[in-house]
């Protein structure tokens, strides 16, 4: 874990304290498993993009703030030039991209992701948040797993989802896919 994602578990750890929750309650409340939870808060692993979006909902602080430490402050609309959206989270498979992240008290959360392309010999990693998700695939092709059932997304298509299902995706055809993702 790098020290950014470790800045990211310490201020989770600090909201929870000030919140005088403990990690196990926490993550029964949101619905994770208490054990991951553990490991995510610790360090040891890293917390999925959308467990973060819950995490800000819940202690009512923008998902800005638990990212890069500072306020988010537009109000009324927020550019994210090309090429320029800052990178917010890295996991194997995948490398997320926010594309508002500086706009105050947003409803959804949008992302660019990019699925890398040595996944395909690899199994789905699978992950589940509260509430919903919408991704739109721009390039490649993905292979996305929602609830136990598979189907192959290409560019133009889009999939909307129940994402406490158990889901995850992956990159077909030896070839990144790139997809926007908005975790609501």
């Amino acid at each position: 874990m790098t020290g950014e994602k470790k800045e990211i578990a310490a201020r989770v750890r600090v909201l929870r304290e000030i919140g005088e929750i403990s990690g196990e309650t926490l993550a029964k409340e949101l619905g994770f498993d208490p054990q991951e939870y553990a490991g995510w808060e610790s360090g040891e692993t890293e917390f999925p993009i959308g467990s973060l979006v819950e995490i800000a909902n819940r202690f009512n602080v923008d998902l800005t703030e638990l990212i890069s430490g500072e306020p988010s402050r537009l109000k009324t609309f927020c550019v994210t030039r090309s090429g320029r959206a800052p990178e917010v989270s890295r996991r194997p498979a995948y490398t997320y991209w926010d594309l508002a992240l500086k706009f105050h008290r947003k409803k959804g959360e949008p992302f660019l992701v990019e699925a890398a392309p040595d996944t395909e010999g690899k199994p789905l990693a699978m992950n589940t948040h509260p509430g919903q998700e919408f991704n739109y695939v721009l390039e490649g092709r993905l292979l996305i797993s929602v609830g136990g059932h598979e189907m192959e997304l290409g560019p133009g298509d889009s999939i909307y989802y129940d994402s406490g299902e158990p889901h995850g995706m992956k990159a077909l055809g030896g070839s990144r896919a790139r997809f926007l993702a908005i975790v609501l």
